[in-house]
């Protein structure tokens, strides 16, 4: 299953990048499959072992910010496996090879 993660700190910052460096840092940790994206991370993993990860990350960003927006988006997709590569390589293939991913 892939869970892409999107956290706001909506605490009046206009640059969020060091709250989300503390998230990455629960994701990291976790051990499992990622990729950072500008507005999100992508997480590879069972649906028990990914929702406690979001949810450590949910409590992380709540420590920093009073006011925190958590967006979760689920592909869940019968015996997929290493979707975060395969996804992209899909696109790379019928884009004919000349996209940047």
């Amino acid at each position: 299953m892939l869970f892409e993660l999107s956290m706001v700190p909506l605490n009046g910052h206009v640059h969020i990048s060091s709250e989300i460096a503390e998230v990455v840092r629960v994701i990291d940790a976790a051990g499992l499959a990622y990729r950072l994206t500008p507005t999100g991370t992508c997480v590879e993993g069972t649906w028990d072992e990914v929702m406690p990860v979001i949810r450590r990350c949910h409590d992380q960003m709540r420590r920093l910010a009073p006011h925190v927006l958590t967006t979760v988006s689920i592909e869940d997709e019968e015996g997929a496996k290493d979707m975060l590569e395969k996804n992209i390589a899909s696109v790379k293939e019928k884009a004919g090879g000349t996209v940047r991913c």
